[in-house]
């Protein structure tokens, strides 16, 4: 994740290029599915708020490369209240950065959401998910390489793997892309929140240059095509 070593593909925004109709595809994939999976537990919430008067908060794990450029676009979305960069999927106990980088310890970087599934549900940010990587390539983000920045889906209860596995399904399908999507989808078991300098990161390095040259750019890009999401500066 050093300056100069990103991925290079970005939603098909590779050279400032978009691709129309994977974004139609993936919409039209994703709505059409949505009722059949979100309306029980929505009802669940609801239920659940008016019992208590609480808001009822869900979590959402995903690992799509480089977590300082993910995070930064998944704070930018409304009903999502909290992002933590970490460590998930390995076989190592309280991994450092050093560690993760060598690919030996099976972990990969992720984001880890607290979400209100009242304001943004798990579909909308599956469909954030894909979006905003390349699901084709194996342990690969463009030049970021190695396990460490895997594709992956790590599901917190069955209806999210349902859900995961029934949209990876309808993309390959579909032909949005090219190649087959090799997304892993795991169970979660433990998340290891990453060291202090990589949470809020893209915030408090405006100035740096991968924030300059490589996460601003990706972030402005997502926020064109995602504008009815994001929450009011």
């Amino acid at each position: 994740m050093f300056f100069g070593e990103t991925p290079d593909i970005y939603f098909n925004f590779t050279n400032n290029r978009i691709i129309p109709m994977q974004l139609i595809i993936l919409k039209f994939l994703l709505i059409s599915s949505t009722l059949a999976f979100t309306q029980s537990a929505k009802s669940v919430f609801k239920i659940k708020n008016c019992m208590d008067n609480t808001v009822m908060y869900d979590t959402a794990t995903f690992g799509t490369g480089c977590f300082w450029c993910t995070e930064a676009i998944f704070q930018s979305l409304k009903g999502v209240q909290k992002v933590t960069s970490g460590y998930a999927g390995g076989n190592v106990v309280n991994p450092s950065y050093e560690q993760i980088c060598t690919g030996a310890t099976g972990h990969a970087e992720v984001c880890q959401l607290v979400y209100d599934p009242a304001i943004i549900s798990y579909d909308e940010l599956l469909e954030v998910f894909w979006k905003i990587h390349d699901p084709t390539t194996l342990n690969k983000q463009g030049n970021d390489v190695g396990t460490q920045y895997r594709s992956a889906i790590f599901y917190h209860n069955k209806q999210q793997q349902n859900k995961a596995l029934h949209y990876k399904n309808l993309l390959d399908k579909s032909g949005a892309w090219d190649k087959p999507v090799i997304t892993a989808i795991e169970p979660y078991t433990i998340f290891y929140s990453a060291e202090a300098y990589h949470q809020n990161y893209y915030n408090n390095n405006t100035k740096q240059g991968y924030c300059q040259f490589v996460i601003r750019p990706k972030l402005e890009k997502f926020k064109q095509v995602f504008k009815d999401k994001l929450k009011k500066n």
